[in-house]
């Protein structure tokens, strides 16, 4: 009875770990001008959805609107609006890297900013389970079975990722203090070879002045 306590509580705390990685609700605070941004580091092979909406200030009489922007690690624009007051953007990433989505108020309100309620859903929390228990006609406890099933394996190919990025990292890590070394020793060689061009040196003025 212990075990069982323990592995639902285990399960519960993954979930919630999931939930918090893979749905992030964002409030932007947008100055009058300029442009604010938020990134996420997302692995290749992942669905991503997003809906923002404009939320005007209180003392803005006039209709705000912003324009959107969002960019792949390589620059490549995936999703680009203007003058909206809300929309939606979705896109699979075919690269793993930093994802930018940058948000600017259009037009001159009087110096007054506005906020923007983002609601970035990332790979597992962006399917559409209804859609999946129509179409295999699944409900209850089976499709929460269905949820838990696509989580862990979310967890899984993400723990996969950090991996192949520890094993990155480590073997830039390894290269550079290789280089390191290599460098450390012809220094040591460059020092070695000018001190003893010196001694030759000041042994040949010496002799030529027959001082030795």
């Amino acid at each position: 009875m212990a075990a069982k306590c323990l592995h639902r509580m285990f399960l519960a705390f993954v979930l919630c770990c999931i939930s918090v990685r893979c749905v992030q609700g964002i409030w932007l605070s947008l100055p009058a001008t300029g442009t604010k941004c938020v990134s996420e580091e997302i692995q290749a092979n992942v669905v991503v959805l997003a809906d923002y909406a404009i939320v005007s200030d209180e003392n803005a009489h006039d209709t705000q609107f912003v324009s959107v922007k969002v960019t792949s690690p390589y620059a490549n624009i995936l999703y680009h609006k203007e003058n909206v007051t809300s929309g939606q953007f979705a896109f699979t990433t075919s690269e793993a890297g930093n994802y930018l989505a940058c948000f600017w108020l259009e037009g001159n309100h009087n110096g007054l900013g506005a906020n923007v309620n983002i609601d970035w859903k990332i790979g597992i929390a962006a399917k559409d389970w209804e859609s999946v228990a129509r179409k295999e006609k699944i409900e209850g406890v089976e499709l929460e079975l269905r949820k838990l099933e696509g989580q862990v394996e979310a967890i899984h190919e993400n723990l996969l990722y950090l991996k192949g990025r520890e094993a990155e990292m480590r073997i830039v890590s390894e290269r550079t203090n290789a280089r390191v070394a290599w460098f450390s020793i012809m220094s040591l060689g460059v020092c070695i070879g000018v001190s003893v061009l010196q001694l030759w040196h000041l042994k040949r003025y010496f002799q030529k002045k027959k001082l030795i």
